[in-house]
């Protein structure tokens, strides 16, 4: 009799647990998606495009060389670089519902600060505050966020996403243009300081959950107990994702060849890149390029980099990120091939087309890839890690160029080492499979001898 009631105890308490969960008909992670590309957009006031048209104004306002505002913006992308790893493990701990509310008000009165900016002292502490927390941690949210919500769909939403860094790009400088020379560049600061305040603080505290599985829910919104079961060949290939369960610490990642090749890929991309927009007008200029058609390109250059991130998405969620990054790679030789010969001037649109290219791999392919191939439960601490290095490489990129045309009076010498820079991340990122996590064996115990 007992053993009957305590049978339909635990039958009554399934029932329960199974009416007690929620039920949804809209997958949430579509609203965290919609956020995360807010964040992209509104970390604007901590990246290049959106400063650099403070630039003038604010230099001329405080009295300051272009020596010296450089030198301040290049300490504050060095200090961004340094702190995106501890950022990155905040992020793993606490989550995005209690870090993008606090980094949306750091950011916000940072944005005010730089209004009230008067010395040398202050702009650097205000630059660093900016990057930091717009160009670095804003950023590392927002693909944190998706990473979580979607699995299956990752490199496409991951490109959606990205239309919010795309939109910014394109809209952005010209508010601010708008802004400055209407208003002054201190309005323009306190404008992005309210906007950002407006859009990002609220939102993360009302709406954001860190992931699916705190509401009863699984990535994609797909139950894995209802998917079909894969075909027998799909068994035998290695997975594009690696299950949460095997995710790696940041020390097994360090120690692990394979992150190296794929760090390559981004690093390459982040020096080569940088050292080549920016120094574009007189890199083009040298073959006979106009300046205008030169500043056209740069835009041109976004244009196919939007609209290639959705197609590049969707290749990922499909075949091994290490073709794609193969392929990001040679494009980008291609590039440097181009302008180093420049055959015709017709050519730099080809030249343009592909480093929009690499650029559209580089937002989808090479941002989803940390978490495709070491998991979910440390994505924070090991993109912060990739990511810092690559600021890095970003911050050295316009250097040999520079050199280049000092020392040797002509940039053939650095447009070879930038096209032999991707070549080797090529080769390099071709055998970088997925890897497996290999835990060590616990010794046997022998068992005591009989006394």
């Amino acid at each position: 009799m007992n053993s009957q009631s305590s049978c339909a105890e635990v039958e009554l308490k399934g029932g329960l647990d199974e009416i007690a969960l929620p039920t949804y008909r809209y997958f949430p992670g579509w609203t965290m998606l919609g956020i995360a590309a807010m964040a992209q957009f509104l970390s604007a006031p901590g990246q290049s495009f959106s400063v650099a048209v403070f630039k003038d104004p604010m230099r001329m306002s405080l009295g300051l060389s272009e020596t010296q505002y450089s030198l301040a913006y290049g300490f504050a992308t060095i200090v961004s670089a340094c702190l995106l790893p501890f950022i990155g493990r905040m992020l793993d701990h606490w989550g995005a519902r209690i870090i993008l509310p606090v980094v949306a008000t750091g950011l916000a009165i940072s944005c005010y600060f730089m209004s009230q900016i008067h010395t040398l002292g202050s702009l650097y502490l205000g630059f660093s505050l900016v990057r930091s927390l717009g160009q670095g941690a804003l950023t590392l949210i927002s693909v944190w966020m998706v990473g979580e919500w979607f699995e299956k769909k990752r490199g496409r939403t991951t490109a959606l996403a990205g239309f919010g860094s795309a939109f910014s790009v394109m809209t952005v400088p010209f508010l601010n243009s708008w802004l400055i020379s209407h208003y002054g560049w201190k309005t323009g600061w306190v404008f992005h300081a309210v906007t950002v305040a407006v859009c990002l603080i609220l939102p993360g505290i009302f709406l954001v959950r860190n992931r699916p599985e705190d509401l009863g829910l699984h990535p994609d919104g797909i139950d894995p107990d209802q998917e079909p079961e894969p075909q027998p060949e799909e068994k035998s290939k290695r997975p594009l994702i690696t299950a949460t369960i095997e995710s790696w610490t940041v020390r097994q990642v360090l120690r692990d060849p394979t992150f190296w090749k794929l760090l390559s890929v981004i690093t390459t991309h982040a020096l080569v890149g940088t050292g080549l927009v920016f120094h574009q007008i007189a890199l083009l200029g040298s073959h006979g390029v106009p300046e205008y058609w030169a500043i056209r390109m740069m835009a041109f250059q976004a244009l196919c980099a939007t609209l290639l991130m959705f197609p590049a998405g969707w290749l990922t969620d499909r075949f091994p990120s290490r073709y794609i990054l193969c392929f990001s790679m040679l494009c980008l030789a291609l590039a440097n091939l181009i302008v180093l010969t420049m055959p015709a001037i017709w050519m730099v649109v080809v030249y343009t087309f592909l480093l929009g290219t690499t650029g559209s791999i580089f937002r989808s392919t090479a941002t989803v890839v940390w978490i495709n191939y070491y998991g979910r439960m440390n994505q924070g601490a090991v993109r912060g890690v990739a990511w810092s290095m690559m600021i890095l490489a970003s911050a050295l990129g316009p250097l040999p160029v520079a050199m280049s045309i000092d020392y040797f009076g002509s940039y053939n010498p650095v447009l070879y080492l930038f096209m032999a820079l991707p070549l080797l991340a090529a080769f390099a990122v071709w055998s970088a499979h997925p890897p497996t996590l290999f835990k060590e064996e616990q010794p046997a115990v022998e068992p005591e001898a009989a006394s």
